[in-house]
C-alpha cells in the first residue's frame, strides 16, 4: 500500500479512536490501516485507546496485530498501553491487555520506569491494582 494511503488510513484510525467509535476502527483496520503505526508525534493507536479506557477498541487493535510492548512516545502520551490503562483505573482495558498477554510486571521507559501496579496504586485505583495482582504483578519493595 502506498505511503500516502497508509498515512490517510492512519489519520482515520486515530480519529475513530479519539471519538471511541469501535465500528469505524474496525472498518479502517479492514481497509488496511496498520494497527501499530504511530502518529506524527509518536503516539501509537494502542496507547491512545488504552489511556482512554476503550477496551473494545484495544481488543480490535490487538486482534489486528498491534504489539503490546511498543512504547508510545507522543507528547504527553509516553509509555506502555498497560501502564496507561492502569494509571487511569481502566479495569476493563487492563483486563483486555492482560488477556492478550501483557506482562503485569513490565516497566515503562524501556525498563527503568514504573510498573502498571505502581501506576494503579498511585491513582489510587484499588480495583485495577487488585486485577494486576491477581495476574501476577508484584509490589516493588524499597531496597
Amino acid at each position: 500500500m502506498k505511503q500516502r494511503q497508509q498515512k490517510k488510513l492512519s489519520r482515520r484510525l486515530f480519529g475513530a479512536i479519539a471519538v471511541g467509535d469501535a465500528g469505524a476502527v474496525k472498518a479502517v483496520l479492514r481497509a488496511g490501516a496498520a494497527p501499530g503505526r504511530a502518529d506524527d508525534e509518536g503516539t501509537t493507536p494502542l496507547y491512545a485507546a488504552s489511556v482512554n479506557g476503550q477496551a473494545a477498541i484495544v481488543r480490535l487493535l490487538l486482534s489486528a496485530g498491534a504489539v503490546l510492548d511498543t512504547e508510545s512516545s507522543g507528547i504527553g502520551a509516553e509509555g506502555l498501553p498497560l501502564c496507561a490503562a492502569a494509571c487511569w483505573g481502566h479495569t476493563d482495558t487492563v483486563r483486555a491487555l492482560l488477556a492478550h498477554g501483557a506482562d503485569p510486571n513490565v516497566r515503562e521507559d524501556h525498563g527503568t520506569g514504573r510498573t502498571p501496579l505502581e501506576w494503579a496504586n498511585n491513582g489510587p485505583h484499588p480495583a485495577t491494582a487488585a486485577l494486576l495482582t491477581e495476574a501476577g504483578a508484584t509490589a516493588v519493595t524499597a531496597g
